[in-house]
């Protein structure tokens, strides 16, 4: 099937100027909610992955300036001067909360074994800054750390993102390929000296288009619903509620929408029994990228919920590796 050429943002009907805010959205700045809509529960602290182990990391590097957020971790194997093919995941807590050094990191840290370096990043999250706040740091920090690849001993040519959940649908953005200075927000393409270009991306349980997330949760009897979409994760990301928001926006924050030749192949995974993010929101997005022509395969996790253990236990991480390093070759 032939692909469709990708959209630039710029392009779609209704978008502001790269750079200013969209739809009114508030300045940067703030604290993520606590307790309130789409943050994390009162006194929540996420565990903890178990880095001691690791002989080689690069830790807390500052991949840019407006925020003490923008932070990356990198690991090396053990052995080896590389360059290694690089896995960077994306941590996710409903684009409100979470930490790059979350007990996520003990699965894909596994990673460092099978002979690969692994990120994971920081991004600021919506208590902080609004979208594509967030979409912008992720590629920020790729062309930061292809920029100073010789120094981590790291293959520029050679990224995979990872992430699930939220990050699940930054994983997905990153794996659209956007041209450098094509996404809102972005500098004029000669400000960068790398593109954010990966090989191969993995979205898990993301939530992709979120004007259509309340319906299916009511179609399958098991998601969440909110009754009131300005409660929604997603409402505080784009800084609209969902059922308010414009349909540009909305679909300015679903990765297919940029889906094109430059997309990178896809590995979706989905429980089929999300209690949060529904199992359709990867049906459609899946079949939104077979539409356009896009490499993608999919692997739905029968019985598996959000977040569940099935996503790390060694057979799917063999999967998933399995599909990185073909696609890295």
């Amino acid at each position: 099937m032939e692909r469709m050429q990708m959209p630039a943002l710029g392009a779609v009907p209704g978008m502001p100027p790269k750079g200013e805010r969209p739809f009114g959205i508030p300045p940067l700045g703030g604290k993520p909610p606590v307790g309130g809509p789409g943050g994390p529960p009162h006194g929540f602290v996420p565990p903890m992955a178990d880095i001691s182990w690791v002989k080689r990391k690069f830790l807390d590097v500052t991949y840019a300036k407006d925020s003490p957020a923008q932070r990356f971790d990198l690991y090396l194997p053990d052995e080896g001067d590389g360059p290694f093919p690089l896995v960077i995941h994306i941590h996710g807590g409903g684009f409100a909360f979470g930490d790059k050094r979350d007990d996520h990191m003990d699965a894909y840290l596994k990673g460092l074994k099978r002979g690969f370096a692994v990120a994971s990043i920081e991004y600021r999250v919506s208590g902080e800054a609004k979208f594509p706040a967030a979409v912008n740091d992720c590629r920020e920090a790729i062309r930061y750390i292809k920029a100073h690849a010789r120094e981590y001993k790291v293959d520029k040519n050679r990224i995979g993102v990872i992430g699930g959940s939220a990050g699940g649908n930054l994983a997905a953005m990153m794996g659209m390929n956007v041209p450098n200075g094509a996404f809102m927000g972005e500098k004029a393409t000669d400000a960068y000296t790398e593109t954010p270009f990966v090989r191969v991306a993995v979205p898990q349980f993301g939530p992709m288009s979120f004007g259509t997330m309340n319906e299916q949760a009511k179609a399958n009897g098991i998601s969440e619903i909110h009754e009131n979409a300005a409660d929604m994760p997603e409402s505080q990301y784009i800084g609209v509620p969902i059922d308010k928001a414009p349909k540009e926006l909305v679909d300015a924050a679903n990765p297919a929408t940029y889906a094109g030749p430059d997309t990178a192949p896809m590995l979706v995974q989905h429980g089929t029994m999300d209690h949060l993010v529904p199992f359709a929101q990867s049906v459609e997005f899946v079949k939104a990228l077979e539409a356009k022509g896009c490499d993608v395969t999919f692997t739905p996790l029968e019985g598996a919920d959000h977040e569940d253990k099935m996503f790390t236990t060694d057979e799917n991480l063999d999967l998933v590796f399995s599909f990185i390093k073909k696609h890295m070759k």
